[in-house]
């Protein structure tokens, strides 16, 4: 035993690390992490389908939610459930933390064995070795691994965030295009009545061959709209069906049962003091950026400390010869820093590290940016979708009653209260577009501050409706 002083001397900080390095696999894979992020800023739960039951769980809530009139929180809540991207995004938690129980994970030591023989003589060669700096690095590099994991987690509650955002615009798009379809069919309908009744005064000579074609043109150019009204709305719907994950919308999980309108707009607009502060303290994507920086400053830190000696084993060897007492001893080997200094190693990781710094400022920048632009293009959408629904609208309904009160006394055709009818159907039209336009501006304000608008007011059922 007095021939090995290094081990001993050795022993107490290996069999720390050997203490300190018994990692394993988390019960939930970091993914609460995720699912907390869910619950604190959408008030919703996510799930990780990692199972043939977590499968069937996820599909019986999916059919629960859309047995009834989906909601826009009730198509949010499916699609963190059962939207495929964000649940094969969600493997990225498993590889991560792979990585970082490996880095925890004491290294195998090696083993070799020879055999030779000279005539009657055998000699056999046995040693038994083990990477002490594996060893001594195992800390750094488990440090290192648990904020890569760490940042793992952020980015996969960013883009949980980011499928939801998604989800709430498609669905507001869906509505406001089945919403226009509608009304679409109504211009069409009064354009059809219009042009049947100029063919027919133009065929008694009551109406001028002219007047007669524009309304035929009319009629043929409302048509083709209404066409591709119904197109966009079939594709509106398809998009919220990919994020929702539905497999087969029709046949197997039901068809979605939409509302027929839009939410009504809040009392208020939402006024935000403080929006680029508050993206900079809630945007995960943010948090990521800063997370990487302080993990890649610890993996410059590790290769400046291992630049000139990268390898080091120690191990045990044991020799035995025919008629000769057996060879015990020890040996190690180590990397000569003769040719390579390390140098190409921090210079690379250095500038990994300023890459890094960089784009956290990009990202802070860009975050700063968003929200300011979101929060204007949320002020205007409100103020546009205010007007139409309060004074636009209305006043189209006032003009159409007057055009019907002057038809009533004879004093105005059939073809201008058609004419009016298909003006107000178009204003009406106009309305829905800005009603959906505010509702995805709100969803992006949401996006670029990182979390819920909390000033914003909830939709009031008592507010003034868009006519239909």
């Amino acid at each position: 035993m007095n021939a090995f002083p290094p081990l001993r001397k050795l022993a107490p900080p290996l069999l720390a690390v050997v203490l300190s390095g018994c990692a394993s696999f988390s019960d939930d894979g970091g993914f609460n992490a995720v699912n907390q992020a869910a619950r604190q800023r959408l008030n919703k739960q996510t799930g990780w389908i990692r199972s043939e039951q977590d499968a069937d769980g996820v599909a019986q809530r999916v059919r629960a939610l859309l047995s009834k009139p989906l909601g826009v929180d009730d198509a949010v809540q499916i699609a963190l459930l059962n939207n495929r991207e964000l649940q094969a995004s969600y493997s990225e938690l498993g590889i991560a933390e792979a990585d970082l129980v490996q880095a925890g994970r004491l290294p195998n030591p090696g083993f070799s064995f020879g055999r030779t023989h000279t005539g009657d003589d055998i000699k056999i060669d046995r040693s038994l070795t083990l990477s002490v700096m594996s060893l001594l690095t195992m800390p750094a590099a488990s440090r290192i691994e648990a904020r890569r994991f760490e940042q793992t987690r952020l980015k996969l509650a960013d883009a949980m965030l980011r499928t939801a955002a998604m989800t709430r615009k498609a669905y507001y798009r869906s509505i406001a295009a089945t919403q226009s379809v509608r009304y679409q069919e109504q211009v069409r309908q009064a354009a059809e009545v219009a042009h049947e009744l100029a063919a027919r005064m133009a065929k008694q000579g009551n109406f001028s061959q002219l007047d007669a074609a524009r309304e035929q043109a009319f009629y043929l150019e409302t048509s083709a709209q209404l066409t591709r009204a119904r197109t966009q709305a079939i594709q509106e719907n398809e998009d919220l069906v990919r994020l929702l994950g539905l497999l087969n919308v029709h046949k197997q999980d039901g068809a979605l049962q939409l509302p027929p309108r839009l939410p009504d707009l809040p009392k208020n607009a939402v006024t935000l003091d403080n929006s680029e502060q508050v993206a900079m303290e809630q945007r995960l994507d943010v948090q990521s950026a800063k997370l990487e920086v302080a993990a890649l400053q610890g993996s410059l830190g590790l290769t400046k400390a291992t630049r000139f000696v990268n390898v080091l084993d120690l191990g045990y060897v044991r020799n035995s010869e025919s008629g000769k007492p057996a060879e015990i001893g020890y040996q190690a080997s180590i990397e000569i820093p003769l040719f390579d200094w390390g140098s190409a190693r921090v210079a690379k990781a250095e500038a990994i590290y300023m890459q890094a710094v960089h784009r956290l400022a990009a990202t802070a920048v860009q975050a700063q940016s968003e929200v300011r632009s979101a929060y204007a293009a949320h002020q205007h959408a409100y103020l546009l979708a205010r007007q139409y629904q309060d004074e636009v609208v209305p006043l189209r309904k006032r003009i159409s009653d007057e055009y019907l009160l002057r038809y009533n006394g004879m004093l105005a055709s059939v073809f201008e209260l058609l004419a009016d009818a298909r003006e107000q159907a178009s204003a009406v039209n106009a309305a829905i577009d800005a009603a959906r336009d505010y509702w995805i501006a709100d969803s992006d304000l949401q996006l670029a501050l990182g979390g819920p608008v909390s000033t914003a007011s909830a939709p009031n059922k008592t507010e003034g409706k868009i006519h239909e």
